[in-house]
């Protein structure tokens, strides 16, 4: 197939060059903008863009898809299909019809379940035991398409955000080219979604990250594996922001209130929640990179009894 590949971050890339190897003609990429990143403010491609240019593919990025100017620019290449994957912009009808095969979408869930910017962070805080990846044809609705082919991937107990998006990227691309194959053979089996029995997955922001203390531990143990490596779990210690990188679930209590510092040793120390005590292995502070809570220890003072997350 002629097809159109529309995506920008990361978890777009493994599509786009499974695409290139199951041997169909990606005749234009279409990314966002490049933006500055970085401390330094440097601006840099997508890593779309960077996977295109590398296979010598065209790239378009227009700031605005709705504009009259962006449809035609796309209707110039003669595309059977368009691929959808973390775009970031919504689609108009214009193009969702341009194409004979539409615009095929990859969703990391297994839909109807977390429709939204941010379906693989929020299977891992919610609790979820299985997830995956959903092919779906796309309408004007967000992540309402009809549902084409579904992967699933279990999400393990040390699960992070990282370690699933790259899970679940892998298993989008060899769903999509099953995808495309099912199209072109006529095999595919459009499925309407019914509702969503999930809460809507959206867009993580830094106070996303913020701990409640006044929850369960094995909540914000969950939080603080979903949001690893972006945006972090966090808290507040000495008026600074303590950033939690990894955690471990103790089923018991310490009788002290939610927040405090119930009890020190070599190893780290020990958080009460809501329920049950959170025990701190891995965090950073301003200026320092990750470290183990027992290097953490050796270098600052952390008595029992101080409050967390106040200030």
């Amino acid at each position: 197939m002629r097809v159109i590949f529309m995506g920008t971050p990361d978890f777009s890339v493994g599509t786009l060059e499974a695409l290139i190897q199951a041997g169909h003609e990606v005749v234009l990429a279409v990314t966002q903008p490049d933006r500055p990143r970085g401390r330094g403010g440097k601006v840099q491609y997508t890593p779309v863009k960077e996977k295109a240019l590398e296979h010598g593919i065209p790239v378009f990025q227009p700031v605005k898809v709705r504009e009259k100017s962006c449809v035609e620019e796309l209707a110039r290449y003669g595309a059977d299909v368009m691929v959808v994957i973390a775009f970031g912009q919504i689609l108009p009808k214009e193009i969702l019809e341009l194409t004979p095969y539409g615009c095929i979408n990859v969703h990391a869930s297994l839909l109807p379940k977390y429709r939204g910017a941010a379906p693989i962070q929020w299977s891992i805080i919610d609790g979820e035991t299985v997830t995956g990846v959903t092919t779906m044809q796309m309408d004007e609705g967000l992540d309402t398409g009809d549902m084409l082919l579904k992967a699933e991937v279990p999400i393990e107990a040390d699960e992070t955000g990282g370690s699933l998006h790259d899970k679940l990227a892998a298993a989008g691309a060899e769903l999509c080219v099953e995808t495309l194959k099912a199209l072109e053979d006529g095999t595919a089996h459009p499925e309407k979604q019914g509702e969503t029995p999930t809460r809507y997955a959206r867009q993580l922001s830094r106070e996303t990250g913020r701990i409640d203390w006044t929850e369960d531990a094995a909540s914000i143990e969950r939080l603080v594996r979903g949001l690893n490596p972006w945006p972090s779990a966090w808290t507040i210690w000495e008026g600074e922001t303590m950033k939690i990188w990894g955690a471990e679930v103790l089923e018991k209590e310490s009788g002290q209130p939610c927040g405090t510092v119930a009890e020190v040793t070599k190893e780290g120390f020990l958080v009460q929640t809501g329920k049950g005590l959170l025990a701190v292995t891995q965090l950073q502070i301003p200026g320092k990179k990750q470290m183990a809570a027992d290097a953490f220890l050796r270098g600052y003072r952390l008595e029992p009894g101080t409050r967390l997350g106040e200030g």
